[in-house]
Order: structure tokens, then sequence, then C-alpha cells
């Protein structure tokens, strides 16, 4: 069973960057899709972006396209978000979630309910 850790977070200025990581322990993340999600006091946890087991398909939600990057390094365990240009709207607490297999069709890793792992989340505050 693999478990991931989020890092990355913390207070940045609007126009500002982060980059979130999410590393793997307990197994090889090759075998696993991987998204980012995000969870905004009040609100439901939300799609952000994902990334198919080789990293040669990516998906965004349309609020952080062109501002967001998804990426994984297999040989390191860990996969990544390049946030730019952020936003007071990115505020939110940040998952990492694996899906079993490989799946590349879009509404396959757009949903929350079909991921099997989270990690603890990571806190993204922008100031505006």
């Amino acid at each position: 069973q693999v478990q991931v850790v989020e890092s990355g977070g913390g207070l940045v200025q609007a126009g500002g960057s982060l980059r979130l990581s999410c590393a793997a322990s307990g197994g090889t993340l090759r075998s696993y899709s991987m998204g980012w999600f995000r969870q905004a006091p009040g609100k439901e946890r939300e799609f952000v972006a994902a990334v198919s087991w080789r990293g040669s398909i990516t998906y965004y939600a349309d609020s952080v396209k062109g501002r967001f990057t998804i990426s994984r390094d297999n040989a390191k365990n860990t996969v990544y978000l390049q946030m730019n240009s952020l936003k007071a709207e990115d505020t939110a607490l940040y998952y990492c979630g694996a899906r079993i297999g490989n799946y590349y069709r879009e509404s396959d890793l757009r949903t929350k309910e079909e991921y099997d792992y989270w990690g603890q989340g990571t806190q993204v505050t922008v100031s505006a």
C-alpha cells in the first residue's frame, strides 16, 4: 500500500509561485495515476490537475489552466505541481491522490471518488 506525503505549501503574495511535491513511500508510483485536488473552507474537494502514469497525458481544471503544471518523476517516486501567477482564490488545502492503475481518460482522472490513496494535504495561502 503506497503512502503519499505532500509538501511545499506556504504563504505567498498574489502573482507569486509555489511548487508542491507529493512523495510516495511503500510502493512505486509507476503503478498509479496521480492527481492534485484542493479544498477551501466550506467547499467540496475539487479537481486541480492529473497526470497519467508515464506523465505523457495531463489534465487541468479550467481555473488553473495556463498557470499550473503537473509533472512526475517516477524514478524519484514524486509528483509535482508548479503553481505560477497565484491568485487569492487558489487558497486551499492541496491534496495529492493516487489511483491504482494506468488511466488516460479525463473522466477517470478528474473524479476524486476514484482515487485510492490520499495524503494529509499541504496548505497554500495566497494574500491579495
